[in-house]
């Protein structure tokens, strides 16, 4: 008996030549036989850029999360003896020219700038301080509920350990920059939600029921749109009560950020359900006595799916950049609270910029994590069409 194409499809010749084959064949031959979201995974794997930037932005996740724990300092401390302190290059080879096995720093001396009347701060090679692994500091608190007192490294007393140098409070700029990346990391997952939830429904109902309902969104969203971004993000952002809670300031930024955020999906949403609508399956529905809510979770949300974690990947690299042009503005997050935009702040004028450079290193942490989250939207935009070259 002849076998049919569909037969021949699972064959052990054909399976052992998968390797070998090029990648249209590959993909017509896992046609029928994984799933779709399978397929959208496998492709994604493929795209090398991609899985590099979800590593790197689990990276980024975890030194933010564990902050305590990657910093000796606290990021509020105040050490008026080290204020713009350049950053301590970590060194394995001492003043006399003998290597180290266990890496040290060099101690701090301070001198008077004659020229610009200004207390330099400069590595005294004469004090050598050798940095330790897993060593006791001060006490914190895992996720908030496990007490430690573990720190990745440190030095001892009255050695310092800034990596990344001090800012013009004498502040840790590792320690700001970590803690500063969770409000910076964690603002555009907590807006792109929101702007998920609102963007997707109102978008269903509005594409899905048509009519004076259709025409009353579309009007809500050419309205919302009309606005300019930083404006409007401003106005609202000043509104926020100045006593405030840092809890409550980042829920309302959050919030703030997705008011626009939304309307872009809608629409994009709105124009799949309208094709979804017409659809055979949506009519056989109608005709089965299913209700609107169960055609619009049943049939249109799920075809529409891929589509949203498109959109909500590639939004949240405009979600960070907002929250840090707020802040860098003193609209967002404000002192005692850190971000990657408030700590921007301090680098405003040129001259800071050229004498201080490493007060700029936040801004290269936000430009890695938006360059990430593009390029796994990227991926993810490419992954969906699982069937393509």
């Amino acid at each position: 008996m002849a076998q049919t194409p569909r037969q021949r499809l699972y064959t052990g010749e054909e399976l052992a030549l998968e390797a070998s084959a090029p990648v249209a064949t590959v993909v017509a031959t896992d046609v029928g036989r994984w799933s779709i979201w399978y397929l959208i995974w496998r492709r994604f794997l493929r795209n090398r850029l991609a899985v590099a930037s979800v590593v790197v932005l689990g990276i980024l996740y975890v030194l933010v999360i564990f902050a305590d724990f990657f910093t000796p300092y606290d990021h509020l401390t105040v050490n008026e003896d080290f204020v713009l302190r350049p950053p301590q290059r970590l060194r394995w080879i001492d003043p006399e020219g003998n290597f180290r096995w266990r890496p040290f720093v060099y101690g701090t001396q301070t001198v008077l700038d004659t020229e610009n009347l200004l207390w330099i701060h400069e590595d005294d090679p004469s004090q050598i301080y050798p940095v330790y692994f897993f060593v006791r500091g001060r006490p914190y608190k895992i996720l908030g509920l496990f007490e430690t007192d573990i720190h990745l490294y440190g030095v001892e007393e009255p050695g310092t350990v800034f990596l990344l140098g001090t800012d013009r409070l004498g502040r840790d700029m590792v320690a700001r920059i970590l803690f500063g990346g969770r409000v910076s990391l964690s603002v555009g997952l907590v807006g792109v939600t929101l702007t998920i939830l609102l963007g997707s429904i109102l978008g269903t109902i509005s594409g899905y029921f048509g009519g004076i309902v259709d025409m009353v969104m579309q009007r809500v969203v050419e309205l919302l749109m009309s606005f300019p971004d930083v404006a409007l993000w401003a106005a609202l952002a000043a509104a926020l009560p100045p006593d405030w809670s840092t809890v409550k300031r980042f829920l309302a930024i959050s919030v703030i950020l997705s008011l626009i955020g939304w309307t872009s999906l809608a629409r994009q949403v709105r124009a799949k359900v309208l094709a979804y609508r017409e659809m055979d399956y949506t009519a056989a529905a109608k005709a089965a006595g299913a209700s609107h809510t169960r055609i619009i979770l049943v049939h249109m949300l799920p075809n529409a799916l891929s589509h949203i974690i498109v959109v909500a990947t590639l939004a949240i690299p405009g979600m960070i950049l907002a929250e840090t042009a707020l802040s860098f503005l003193g609209l967002g997050i404000l002192p005692p609270a850190v971000s990657w935009g408030t700590l921007l702040q301090d680098a405003q004028t040129v001259s800071v910029v050229v004498k201080h450079p490493w007060i700029m290193i936040p801004g290269a942490f936000v430009i890695l994590a938006v360059l990430c989250y593009n390029f796994i939207g990227d991926g993810i935009r490419d992954a969906v069409d699982p069937y393509a070259i």
